[in-house]
C-alpha cells in the first residue's frame, strides 16, 4: 500500500472504442482537464463503430488531445507524477494506440505506469467531483454499449460479479432498436428523445431470468422488430404499393410509442434487479456507471425506487473518457500496483 500525496497527478489515456481521450486528475478525484475527441460523426454513416477506422483516427487525434490535457497544468509534464491507459476490454487495435502511446510517454519521462481495466474505470467515474465518495459496500450497475453487469464492491479492488448480460448489452440494444425504428445512431439519445414524445402506454416483454441477476435484451429487441414488421406490412397494404415499406415510412406516434415501451422495459429490469441486489447484500449505496447511465429515465427511476443513496456520475463522465481512467489508476497506484513495458491489450478483459 502506497501513501500517495494529496496532489498526486496522473495523465491518463482512453482509446478502447471510438473516443480518443486524455485527462489530468489530481488526488484521484479532482479533474484538472478532460479532453475527448469524438468520432461519432465519422461512424454515424455506418450505423456503428468500424474498428479499423477507429484505430486510424486515434493515431491522428492522440497528440492533440494529450497536448490539450497537459495545457491545463502550469508546468506541463513537470506536474505529472504518473501515466495510465486503458488496456481492455475493447477493440484491440484501438486499445493498442492508447496503451503504446502512454507506455512510450511514461518511459521517456521516467514515470510509473499502470494499465487500467475499462470496466473498473467506468465505476470510478463515481469518485470524481467534490461530493463525498460512495461508501462501501455498494452495488454498482454498469450499463454501456458493450457491457451490462451488476457488481458488489466491498472495497477498492474487491469486486464480486453478481450478474451480466447473456446476449446484447443494454446500450447495444438501444442502438439496434433505434436502427429498427429508423432513428439513427447513436441509439441511446435517439430513443430517449422519441420516448419523450409518446403518450405513456403500451407494454413490451421483460426478460426477468428469475433467481439470477443476469440480463437479457435480445428477446426485447426481437419483439420490437416484429411490431415494426407488422406495422410496415400494414402501411404497404393501406398504400396499395408492392413490396415492404421502409422504416422511414413509420408514423411518428408509432415510433414514439415503441421507443417509450422499449425504454420502460429496459429501465424496469435494470432498476428492479439493482435495487433487489442492494437489499440482499445490505449495500450502503447504489452506483450507476457507463454510457446508458446518462439515460434520464434510468436515473430518475433508480433514485425513486432505491432505499439507499444513488450515486450518479456527471453526464460527461458516463460515456468513455480518460478522467475515469485516471481515477481508477490512482487507487491502483495507492494499492502498490504498477505495470512494466510488456503489458499488452486484452480485448475481452473481465472485471
Amino acid at each position: 500500500m502506497n501513501q500517495l500525496p494529496a496532489d498526486f497527478t496522473i495523465l491518463a489515456l482512453e482509446t478502447s472504442c471510438d473516443e480518443t481521450a486524455a485527462a489530468v486528475v489530481r488526488g484521484g478525484r479532482t479533474v484538472i482537464s478532460n479532453i475527448v475527441a469524438s468520432q461519432m460523426a465519422t461512424h454515424e454513416r455506418y450505423g456503428g463503430v468500424v474498428p479499423e477506422i477507429a484505430s486510424r483516427q486515434h493515431i491522428l487525434s492522440l497528440v492533440p488531445v494529450v497536448r490539450a490535457a497537459l495545457a491545463a497544468l502550469p508546468n506541463g509534464w513537470a506536474d505529472v507524477h504518473a501515466v495510465a491507459a486503458t488496456h481492455g476490454p475493447g477493440l484491440s487495435g484501438a486499445l493498442l494506440t492508447g496503451l503504446n502511446a502512454a507506455k512510450a510517454m511514461a518511459w521517456q519521462r521516467g514515470l510509473p505506469f499502470v494499465a487500467v481495466n475499462h470496466l473498473e474505470a467506468h465505476l470510478y467515474a463515481g469518485w470524481l467531483g467534490d461530493t463525498p465518495p460512495p461508501p462501501f459496500p455498494l452495488v454498482a450497475l454498469l450499463v454501456s454499449g458493450g457491457h451490462t453487469l451488476l457488481a458488489l464492491l466491498r472495497d477498492h479492488g474487491q469486486y464480486e460479479l453478481l450478474g451480466q448480460t447473456r446476449d446484447d448489452a443494454a446500450g447495444e440494444a438501444f442502438d439496434k432498436v433505434a436502427r429498427i425504428l429508423g432513428l439513427g445512431y447513436p441509439g441511446g439519445p435517439a430513443i430517449q428523445a422519441a420516448a419523450a414524445q409518446a403518450t405513456p402506454g403500451g407494454v413490451l416483454p421483460r426478460a426477468w431470468l428469475r433467481d439470477s441477476y443476469d440480463f437479457s435484451f435480445s428477446g426485447l429487441k426481437t419483439a420490437v422488430l416484429h411490431r415494426v414488421q407488422d406495422r410496415l406490412a400494414q402501411i404497404s397494404r393501406l398504400s396499395g404499393r408492392k413490396g415492404v415499406a421502409e422504416p422511414s415510412q413509420l408514423d411518428a406516434p408509432f415510433v414514439a410509442q415503441m421507443a417509450y415501451a422499449f425504454q420502460e422495459s429496459v429501465v424496469d429490469v435494470l432498476v428492479t434487479k439493482t435495487v433487489d441486489a442492494a437489499r440482499r447484500y445490505k449495500a450502503q449505496a447504489i452506483l450507476l456507471a457507463g454510457g446508458v447511465a446518462a439515460n434520464r429515465r434510468l436515473r430518475e427511476e433508480m433514485i425513486r425506487r432505491a432505499h439507499v443513496p444513488v450515486y450518479l456520475p456527471a453526464l460527461d463522465l458516463c460515456t468513455d473518457n480518460a478522467a475515469m481512467v485516471a481515477a481508477a489508476a490512482f487507487y491502483r497506484f495507492h494499492a502498490g500496483v504498477q505495470h512494466g513495458w510488456d503489458v499488452d491489450v486484452t480485448a475481452n478483459l473481465p472485471l
